[in-house]
């Protein structure tokens, strides 16, 4: 039976610009699949994406959930779409308050969103409901961005006694890219869920940064690949700490090098 590997990432092209980022959205998962593995991919639906021209569309048996965050109901909305020339399908998730008019970490301004720790917390909750209404078991989770950073405290915490994710391993990517600012002050008042409460989140400085928000990933990940040339040396370094077993950077031999890390952590 194959392996199933659930993709959460940040960036895909080509619904947005081309970038480390995205270009590895993309490309890792279809290179994944072609080597015989079944998997699922999802990324926000950031407001630039030209829902038109990338054939989305709304999946109403998935949509339709509240999530509430900071004692607010956000609905959730399901998007998707495939890739031409790939056999590569995409969910969104959506929100008219998070992500429907709005860019990614940045504004037109080029200003960093001061909400966007709930924004990570909403995309992390918004995958995973809806992975358990696919009634889908993901043998592993990459994580691709600090959009997916809030994943595996829940899949640890939150969601550890759902069957379909009990023996769930997760892998965090690290890449180049990162935030300036950090998550808004309510980040730590808004991640607490089920058993991932809030006070998990005392060891961590109060002002929770591009750097902490890695740190809270990492501790609950299974293994960290470095995805990147040049990646946070604070975040590498507190790997190595943990001991966590590390992917180092493959080059532009990545696929294998994840397949064999994925099977590497399965032991």
């Amino acid at each position: 039976m194959p392996k199933k590997v659930l993709f959460i990432n940040q960036e895909i092209t080509p619904y947005v610009p081309e970038s480390e980022l995205s270009i590895m959205g993309r490309d890792l998962p279809q290179k994944i699949q072609e080597n015989a593995f079944e998997i699922r991919t999802f990324t926000p639906k950031w407001g630039t994406i030209n829902e038109r021209r990338g054939q989305l569309h709304e999946v109403i048996r998935l949509s339709g959930m509240n999530l509430i965050i900071d004692d607010t109901d956000h609905p959730l909305i399901i998007k998707v779409a495939s890739i031409p020339q790939s056999r590569l399908q995409i969910y969104f998730i959506d929100n008219d308050d998070y992500f429907m008019k709005r860019q990614m970490d940045v504004d037109e301004q080029g200003e960093e969103y001061p909400d966007n720790g709930e924004r990570a917390i909403f995309f992390a909750r918004g995958v995973l409901e809806t992975v358990k209404k696919l009634r889908w078991t993901p043998d592993f989770i990459v994580c691709q961005g600090w959009m997916g950073a809030v994943v595996p405290l829940y899949i640890k915490k939150a969601y550890n006694d759902e069957p379909c994710f009990a023996k769930t391993k997760i892998i965090t990517s690290l890449f180049q890219k990162h935030l300036k600012n950090d998550l808004g002050s309510n980040f730590k008042k808004c991640v607490g869920f089920r058993g991932a409460d809030a006070e998990l989140l005392s060891p961590y400085n109060e002002t929770f940064n591009f750097v902490e928000l890695g740190k809270l990933a990492l501790d609950y990940s299974d293994g960290v690949a470095v995805a990147s040339d040049s990646v946070n040396a604070d975040l590498l370094d507190y790997a190595h700490k943990k001991q966590l077993p590390i992917m180092e950077y493959p080059g532009n031999d990545y696929v294998q090098a994840y397949i064999d890390f994925i099977n590497r952590v399965c032991e």
